[in-house]
C-alpha cells in the first residue's frame, strides 16, 4: 500500500464529516420560583396611566382571543420561520403587559400605520442623517457584510466602541444606544405596532424577512417606509417571527443551546435585545464554570419571561 503524501492526508481529512455536537435543550418552565423584578420605568408607566400589569396582560389576551383572524396569522407567520407560534404570542403579550398598553382593536393599529405616513421622518441626531453618519470613516469596517443582520449589528458596535458619549469630529454623542439616538424620531425610546419593534430592529431583520415572507427590503433612507411597517401588523408580524427565529439560531450556534421548547426564554431576548452577545457571554461563563468542575448554566429568563412561561397554559389555549 502506497504511503499517503501531506496533500492527500490533508484532503482525506476534509473529506471526513464529523456528526455536529447537539445543542442542549433548555427544558420549559422557569429557573426562578419567584417574578425577577419589574424595572422601575415600566412600573411608573404602568401607574401613569392609572392601570395595572394584570389588566395590560388582560387586554392583550383578550385582542388575542377574541381575533381568529390575527391568531391565524400567527400560525401562518410561525410556519413560515419554523417557530411555535406561542414564541411569537409570549413577545406580543410581554410587550404590551410590560411596555405600552394594547389597543382594544386590531383595527386601531392599521390607521396608525396610515397616519404616519402623513409625517416627513428622518432617522437623525441634530441634523445628521444616519445615513450619511454610517459614511463615515470608522464604519469601514462593516464594508461587504453579508446581510442587513450583520450590517446593523456592526454599525451598532461601532457606534459603542467609536461615538457613543463621546467627542468626534468637534461633535459630542449621547452615552446612549444607537437606537435611542438615530431612529427615534417621534417618541424617544419607544417602540411600536403589534410587535413593540423599534427601527433599528426591524433595519436588521430586513433581509430575513424579505428572504422568507417577499416583503420588500427596507431602506434606512426612507423612515416612512419603516415605521409603517412596524405598525401594519401584517408587515410587522414576520419582523416579530424573524427576530424570534435569530435567537433561537443564535443560542443554538454560539452557546450551544436549543431554546426552541422555552418561550420565557425568546420573550426575554425579544425584550433585552442582542442575543449574539448574550449568547457569547452565557458560553464564556460556562467554559470558565466547566473549567472549574460546575454544572453549565442554563439561560435564565427575566422578569417578562417570566409572565409568558407563568402563564403558558393559558398562552397555548389561544393556538
Amino acid at each position: 500500500m502506497k504511503k499517503l503524501i501531506p496533500v492527500a492526508i490533508a484532503l482525506l481529512a476534509a473529506s471526513v464529516v464529523l456528526p455536529a455536537q447537539a445543542a442542549t435543550l433548555v427544558p420549559s418552565g422557569n429557573r426562578s420560583v419567584e417574578q425577577p423584578p419589574i424595572p422601575g420605568a415600566s412600573s411608573r408607566r404602568t401607574q401613569a396611566t392609572s392601570t395595572t400589569f394584570e389588566a395590560k396582560y388582560r387586554k392583550i389576551y383578550a385582542l388575542l382571543k377574541n381575533d381568529p383572524a390575527l391568531r391565524g396569522k400567527i400560525r401562518q407567520v410561525s410556519a413560515a420561520y419554523g417557530i411555535d407560534p406561542i414564541h411569537m404570542a409570549g413577545a406580543i403579550v410581554g410587550e404590551h403587559t410590560y411596555n405600552v398598553d394594547a389597543y382594544d382593536r386590531l383595527q386601531t393599529y392599521y390607521v396608525k400605520a396610515v397616519s404616519y405616513l402623513s409625517n416627513r421622518l428622518t432617522f437623525s441626531y441634530k441634523g445628521e442623517d444616519v445615513s450619511d453618519f454610517v459614511q463615515r470613516p470608522e464604519f469601514d469596517i462593516c464594508d461587504g457584510k453579508a446581510d442587513s443582520y450583520s450590517l446593523w449589528q456592526c454599525r451598532d458596535q461601532v457606534w459603542n466602541r467609536s461615538f457613543r458619549g463621546k467627542t468626534v469630529g468637534g461633535k459630542s454623542f449621547p452615552n446612549d444606544r444607537f437606537g435611542a439616538t438615530f431612529f427615534q424620531p417621534l417618541y424617544a425610546g419607544q417602540t411600536f405596532g403589534l410587535g413593540q419593534l423599534n427601527p433599528l430592529t426591524a433595519l436588521q431583520m430586513g433581509d430575513m424577512v424579505h428572504k422568507v415572507s417577499g416583503l420588500p427590503k427596507l431602506d434606512v433612507r426612507n423612515p416612512n417606509q419603516v415605521y409603517k411597517t412596524i405598525m401594519d401588523p401584517d408587515l410587522t408580524l414576520p419582523y416579530v417571527a424573524a427576530t424570534i427565529r435569530n435567537s433561537i439560531d443564535a443560542y443554538k450556534r454560539i452557546a450551544g443551546f436549543d431554546i426552541s421548547g422555552n418561550p420565557g426564554i425568546t420573550s426575554t431576548l425579544y425584550n433585552v435585545g442582542n442575543p449574539e452577545a448574550r449568547a457569547q457571554q452565557l458560553k464564556a461563563e460556562n467554559r470558565t464554570r466547566a473549567a472549574a468542575g460546575q454544572p453549565p448554566r442554563l439561560p435564565q429568563e427575566n422578569y417578562y419571561g417570566w409572565l409568558v412561561n407563568d402563564r403558558l397554559d393559558e398562552l397555548k389555549a389561544l393556538f
